[in-house]
């Protein structure tokens, strides 16, 4: 008879757990916890800073939206005088508009949580993602515009560049769409079964990391580096250009170069950096934690919000500090007064392409 079977027979169930599986020693045992394999807590944050943040958008949202509806206004109110540049900037009134519009959603989501149901929630962050494309690459449209105008000298064939603008217009919200497609993953859901619903993207399981990068790498190209790169490039070059022309106006188009550049690197460079930075967590290249994936967060919040600053900033850069901008809109606002269309005298045309370019360009 087995030591295990006269055990049994004596009802000592506590010495048989000993000796068959080492209850006792399962209990003195020393576990140690590996960190990574927990997962981390939702990212939320303190009610202020919800509340700060709406704040910071309804003032985006009164400033972007009278300010993008007067510029689109004064533009379509001169149709037979566009150009291109003003084309690229009607389209992009057009996007700084929209993404204006989804901030009231935004707001209220921080608050209250998503109580907008799965449609709206798919279609807000739709529009968003695509003016999110859409008004940066109008913005390197311009940029091209422009040094072509100044540095190139295209005013030859008006037409043929104003149907081209149009079709490169219809391109890129083409483009726009497309590439805000991921968006549809958006999903409301519930976060650690408590009650608060939000609006989020959620792919599938077992390919949600590969899709989550792919996307990221995208936007990090389309939506930031390549766009930078060529603004940098034709406005580099078009300054070059006008440190070589004379006229009273070079100092007031560089200056306006200048403040088109800040503005964009102001607005946009913390968050993509950030961006980037949650990216190569994702990824798994950087080290990884709770707290630095918090980090992350926090710093995408913050600069997300401030990015959008760039709505309202686009109508002051691009309208207000233009000479042409303000004879259209005291035009509109005083229609006793004739409109004083710049029609350049057969001596004026006598000077440099460049010149008319820098003209046009103010």
């Amino acid at each position: 008879m087995t030591n295990t079977y006269k055990l049994l027979l004596q009802g000592n169930f506590s010495e048989f757990y000993d000796a068959e599986f080492n209850y006792t020693d399962t209990l003195n045992n020393t576990f140690t916890v590996d960190e990574t394999t927990i997962a981390c807590q939702a990212f939320s944050l303190p009610l202020a800073y919800n509340i700060a943040v709406c704040i910071l958008f309804v003032h985006i949202f009164l400033l972007a939206l009278p300010g993008n509806i007067t510029v689109g206004l004064v533009i379509i109110s001169n149709l037979r005088f566009l150009s291109p540049s003003d084309i690229y900037l009607f389209h992009l009134v057009i996007a700084d508009t929209l993404m204006a519009l989804t901030l009231p959603f935004s707001s209220i989501d921080l608050l209250t949580g998503w109580i907008f149901g799965g449609a709206m929630c798919k279609l807000v962050n739709l529009v968003r993602e695509a003016n999110f494309y859409t008004s940066i690459l109008f913005l390197v449209c311009i940029s091209v515009d422009r040094y072509m105008v100044i540095v190139r000298a295209m005013e030859a064939r008006k037409v043929q560049r104003i149907m081209c603008s149009w079709a490169v217009c219809i391109v890129v919200w083409i483009l726009g769409v497309l590439l805000s497609l991921p968006a549809l993953y958006n999903e409301v859901h519930s976060i650690d079964g408590r009650d608060l619903q939000i609006c989020a993207e959620r792919f599938e399981i077992d390919r949600a990391d590969e899709w989550r990068l792919a996307t990221r790498v995208m936007k990090h190209l389309l939506g930031f580096l390549i766009p930078l790169c060529v603004m940098l490039t034709c406005y580099g070059v078009t300054v070059a250009r006008l440190l070589r022309t004379r006229g009273f106006q070079r100092q007031r188009a560089m200056k306006v170069i200048a403040a088109v550049m800040v503005a964009f690197l102001l607005c946009w460079t913390p968050f993509n950096l950030a961006t980037m930075v949650d990216t190569l967590l994702r990824a798994n290249l950087v080290e990884n934690g709770c707290a630095a994936q918090h980090s992350v967060s926090l710093a995408m919040f913050i600069t997300q919000s401030l990015a959008l600053i760039h709505c309202c900033v686009n109508p002051v850069l691009y309208g207000f500090v233009g000479e042409k901008f303000r004879m259209r809109l005291l035009y509109m606002i005083n229609k006793t007064r004739p409109f004083e269309r710049g029609t350049p005298s057969r001596s004026t045309r006598s000077t440099s392409q460049t010149s008319e370019g820098v003209s046009r360009f103010l």
